[in-house]
């Protein structure tokens, strides 16, 4: 066996695509070639799908990730001439039709013949890692959110049934603190609704755990008593072991290690700022092996660090962003805006943005991204640089949503002044940013 050593790994990294049109005939637009080249630059070449991809196949989920997501097959094609060859599955869309529009999906992924991490038809599944073979090496890609509705979350495959089909997903305990007067106050107010009679009758049935003398139940909340008013998010050890677990294994099977981590967390008063318990998940994580983590998500850009060496972006940004032109909705997205279900698509996205003056499509921040491309040799990072790049926001509707590289906005001054407070250097070269290692 050769010495992993010796090996230059080489990586680009792309934030999450919705997408749901396919690229312009010949496959081209103004932009393209450019974007596609800089991605080309990596032998692993990652992107987030974020949306489920059949031809309205499957009837739609009772809940979705906030949109109901659905791409025709052909998108996965316009990826590859992005230049992705490997893609995280795992995100709150990937079960907007439900777990036949899931299996559909997986069908499609491995049809186009791309390997694939974070979604399954069980747990095991979800959670195996997936690898692609270059020339530089072996790659592996654990795929995970920590976004998903409850019943989204794959489950165990056991001698008595099969497992659930699902994401791999990564629960957030949280904690609510709050000092012993404030707790008082808020028992007052739930015996004066009555918020805790269910429960309270469950309890005394035994099918809940007593209270503890510090505890007090606010619905589906609970409070406990602390020193100040917080709240402490904590990533769920066994979740945490699975990964861990995972990237054991990727570490014996390949020669870098990857996991994609897909997140909405918050923390503070700016989607920018990072929840503890993302910086706590990506750390251990490379703590446990891993090589890089890519983190998506919120939509917009999130900082970066280099941990022990080991690079962690926090948010990518959107790579594609498509949200209004899903040619179908079911009638669960009407209902969401108070509609019948038989309007036109255009009377849903109208009344859902307010004729434009609110909502994800009509914020520019939601369309600025940088796609990072890094070496590393001997188990040392030796090269880092930034593509910003601006999904055209400007275009109509009809032919936004791609990406280029941006000129103009300052999306790389931006990104790089975030990224100071976590020790990351980046100078701009000819538009391009560049980390200073």
């Amino acid at each position: 066996m050769s010495d992993k050593k010796s090996i230059r790994f080489r990586c680009t990294a792309t934030g999450d695509s919705m997408i749901t049109r396919r690229l312009p005939e010949r496959g081209e637009y103004d932009g393209f070639a450019e974007v596609r080249d800089f991605i080309m630059q990596g032998d692993f070449r990652f992107g987030n799908l974020e949306t489920t991809v059949h031809n309205f196949e499957s009837c739609g989920g009772a809940r979705s990730g906030g949109s109901w997501l659905c791409s025709p097959p052909g998108v996965l094609d316009d990826l590859r001439n992005f230049g992705m060859n490997i893609l995280s599955t795992a995100n709150n869309h990937a079960l907007d039709y439900s777990y036949d529009g899931l299996e559909k999906t997986l069908q499609y992924i491995e049809k186009a013949g791309f390997p694939f991490s974070g979604t399954g038809r069980n747990l095991s599944d979800a959670s195996k890692p997936a690898y692609i073979d270059t020339q530089s090496g072996r790659y592996a890609l654990i795929g995970c959110t920590t976004s998903f509705n409850p019943e989204n979350m794959a489950g165990m495959q056991t001698g008595n049934l099969p497992g659930r089909p699902g994401v791999n997903g990564i629960n957030v305990n949280k904690k609510y603190l709050l000092p012993r007067e404030d707790l008082k106050q808020i028992k007052r107010i739930a015996d004066a609704l009555g918020i805790n009679c269910k429960d309270n009758i469950i309890r005394g049935e035994g099918y809940l755990p007593p209270l503890k003398e510090s505890e007090q139940p606010f619905g589906a909340l609970m409070f406990e008593e602390g020193e100040k008013a917080e709240i402490i998010s904590t990533v769920s050890p066994v979740d945490m072991k699975r990964i861990t677990d995972a990237i054991a294994e990727a570490r014996f099977m390949a020669d870098y290690v990857v996991v994609a981590m897909h997140t909405h967390e918050l923390h503070g008063t700016a989607k920018e700022t990072v929840d503890p318990a993302s910086i706590a998940f990506c750390r251990a994580c490379v703590d446990a092996g891993a090589d890089a983590v890519i983190g998506t998500g919120p939509h917009l850009l999130r900082p970066m660090e280099i941990y022990n060496g080991k690079p962690i972006f926090y948010c990518l940004g959107d790579f594609i962003t498509q949200l209004e032109t899903i040619q179908r909705a079911p009638d669960g997205m009407f209902a969401k805006q108070k509609l019948n279900g038989n309007e036109r698509l255009d009377v849903l996205f109208n009344t859902r943005s307010d004729n434009g003056k609110k909502g994800l499509s009509y914020d520019p921040v939601m369309y600025e991204s940088v796609i990072p491309y890094w070496e590393v040799e001997d188990g040392k990072l030796v090269k880092m640089i930034f593509m910003p790049i601006e999904e055209n926001f400007a275009l109509p509707r009809s032919r936004g949503g791609w990406p280029k590289k941006d000129t103009q906005s300052g999306i790389m001054e931006r990104f790089a002044q975030m990224c100071k407070p976590w020790g990351v250097n980046i100078v701009i070269e000819n538009g391009i940013g560049v980390v200073q290692l």
